[in-house]
């Protein structure tokens, strides 16, 4: 990021404890420690929660209350448990909003998602990160020596900042109910919580233990609910068991893997009545020592889960994170230009998917800009890898084609122009142009050719070699080869790379004379590949690809802009990615390949395809 303002919006209502709070407080600190303008958001500062920033030592001149408005924000994240809908699109108005592990029913509308706590796939929709190695893991953990020579059994119940549910009383009795040998109890009340219950004089109560992370080594078991001391603990090495302030977070703590504080009973020997667990010892596994610690690394021991201490990655933090992010929203649909507010229908660790409610296209947000990759090298080493042959090794046949869409692109202005053998000496645009072989092809037709494309080494190739005009840039930014209006204009796999499509399409409406044809190809969303997974589909899909279109919402979206669509042709089939029976249809000589070619062709399920429509 720029280094722009960023504010952190913590949950703190009452009885939601003090994790979501404590967890912004030290997000801030460490996000200003990055050079960034971070900001606490606290709309009501309490007496409970003015006496928890005293005990944090938070700098008071960070928060910001509703004055926030006169200060332009780069990014709003949200740490709020359950958004609801107007207050998310009160910040969405504001600037790009990322959710810290959100529950809430309106999780699909947030631009960006990260899960620290949340397993994955555990709510719907999936998170762009899932990975509790973001957390601040403890430094300090215990050993196998110090976890066998211990004199006594050391228990730390803590219930976080709050505790409304009164979940220390209910673990305190548990462990009442007859006196356990060699055991020592510990109650962490917090910040927050004033308990006006009795607790017995063998437990030891304390209202805090500063940098308590770095202590909870020193213990054998850590009594707790779901959330950050029971990442930390396990981390440090102590065994864990929980009890539920809410049957949501009994949920999420069965399928992380945590054990229930109803089992305790099974860990009393009765015939000693002394718990007994066995920290087992980390196995050092080359293959994880590079890996985020994600929730599936956890692993099940004995009943309870343990964290690989090898797996965190010491570079990884929530705030290196977010400093990496450069953010990319769309706030109206890229190819209509409507007001775009859809719910995600795929997320990936740097990108977001919607599709637009009002013409059917999918668009895509992103967390960082897209590698440019429209050099030499892109027509070579790259284009060589996915096709056997470089660019230029494959003129002739790219050549061929063009010819093929020539003819369609002809028959359409034959039939719209009393003058259809003029249309042949008319003037054609060919935006991503490359080396040219649409331009060859075109002025063999007759065409005034003309060519934009964003590689030096393509447009010097058109110019010297080819003789046609052609500029090096990026359309609608670079100037045009010479000023006039063009009967033609077509991009060949090119509307796709686009971020602002409309503003595209509206540029180009400009340059075309009224019955001017627009012609173009791109990736399917209705293809075979499409619909045997659409998820995977946008997973595959380049990374600077920022809308995916189908012929079926061509009409429409094209509409919006001012054109009619003329004609689609389906392009792309490949029998072999059809589920089940693509894997026996890979060789041409099997008559299966030849089968499933031609119910592609017949119900349209090829992964690409070609517009042609004229401007209105």
């Amino acid at each position: 990021m720029t280094g722009g303002h960023i504010l952190v919006v913590p949950c703190c209502e009452e009885g939601r404890g003090g994790g979501h709070l404590n967890r912004c407080i030290s997000l801030t600190n460490d996000l200003r420690a990055t050079g960034h303008s971070a900001w606490l958001y606290l709309q009501n500062k309490t007496e409970k929660i003015n006496s928890f920033l005293q005990l944090k030592n938070f700098n008071t001149s960070w928060i910001v209350n509703n004055e926030l408005i006169d200060r332009s924000f780069e990014l709003v994240i949200l740490d709020h448990f359950q958004t609801q809908r107007d207050e998310l699109d009160r910040w969405k108005k504001l600037s790009p909003v990322i959710g810290i592990d959100e529950g809430g029913h309106y999780r699909g509308y947030f631009d960006f998602l990260i899960d620290i706590l949340i397993p994955e796939n555990f709510e719907k929709p999936s998170a762009n990160i899932t990975s509790c190695g973001l957390l601040n893991l403890p430094k300090k953990t215990k050993t196998a020596q110090n976890a066998n020579n211990a004199e006594s059994f050391k228990i730390l119940i803590s219930f976080g900042q709050e505790d409304a549910a009164g979940l220390a009383l209910s673990a305190v009795k548990r462990l009442s109910k007859k006196p356990l040998n060699g055991t020592e109890i510990t109650l962490l009340k917090g910040g927050l919580n004033k308990p006006d219950y009795q607790i017995p004089d063998f437990v030891k109560v304390l209202d805090s233990i500063p940098n308590l992370a770095e202590h909870l080594c020193e213990y054998d078991l850590v009594i707790t609910h779901y959330g950050i001391t029971a990442y930390e603990a396990l981390y440090a090495g102590t065994k864990v068991l929980l009890d539920h302030p809410t049957p949501y977070h009994k949920k999420i703590a069965k399928v992380a893997g945590f054990m229930d504080i109803k089992n305790l009973d099974l860990l009393i020997n009765s015939a000693t009545n002394r718990i007994h667990l066995t920290i087992p010892e980390r196995s050092d596994r080359p293959s994880q020592t590079k890996k985020k610690l994600q929730t599936k690394s956890l692993c099940r021991t004995g009943g309870m889960i343990s964290v690989d201490s090898q797996s965190k990655n010491k570079d990884t933090s929530l705030a290196n994170l977010i400093n990496s992010f450069s953010v990319q929203v769309n706030r109206i649909c890229p190819v209509c230009g409507k007001e775009a507010n859809n719910r995600s229908i795929a997320r990936f660790p740097e990108r977001t998917y919607r599709c637009c409610h009002k013409c059917g296209a999918i668009y895509m947000d992103r967390t960082c800009p897209p590698p440019i990759e429209y050099a030499k090298e892109y027509f070579f080493e790259s284009y060589k890898k996915q096709y056997g042959k470089t660019y230029l090794e494959d003129f002739p046949n790219l050549v061929a084609v063009a010819k093929r869409r020539l003819k369609i692109i002809s028959r359409i202005a034959s039939r719209g122009s009393a003058e259809g053998a003029k249309a042949q000496r008319d003037v054609l645009l060919d935006i991503g142009c490359a080396y040219g072989p649409f331009l060859v092809a075109a002025k063999e037709k007759g065409f005034v050719p003309m060519g934009i494309d964003p590689a030096q080494d393509a447009v010097c190739y058109v110019q010297e070699t080819l003789g046609i005009s052609a500029v090096q840039g990026f359309f609608p930014d670079c100037p045009l080869p010479t000023p006039q209006f063009c009967n033609v204009i077509t991009l060949w796999y090119v509307i796709e790379h686009f971020r602002n499509c409309a503003q595209v399409l509206a540029e180009i409406k400009k340059l075309l004379k009224p019955g001017g044809i627009l012609a173009f190809s791109t990736p399917s969303f209705s293809g075979v590949s499409g619909r045997k997974s659409l998820r995977k589909f946008l997973e595959n899909s380049p990374a600077d690809h920022y809308t995916v279109w189908s012929p079926k919402m061509c009409k429409k979206a094209l509409a919006f802009s001012g054109f009619k669509l003329k004609k689609t042709v389906i392009s792309g089939h490949h029998p072999e990615r059809f589920p089940f029976l693509g894997k026996f249809a890979k060789s041409k000589k099997s008559p299966l390949h030849w089968l499933l070619l031609a119910a592609g062709k017949v119900f349209g399920l090829g992964d690409t395809f070609e517009v042609y429509a004229i401007r209105l």
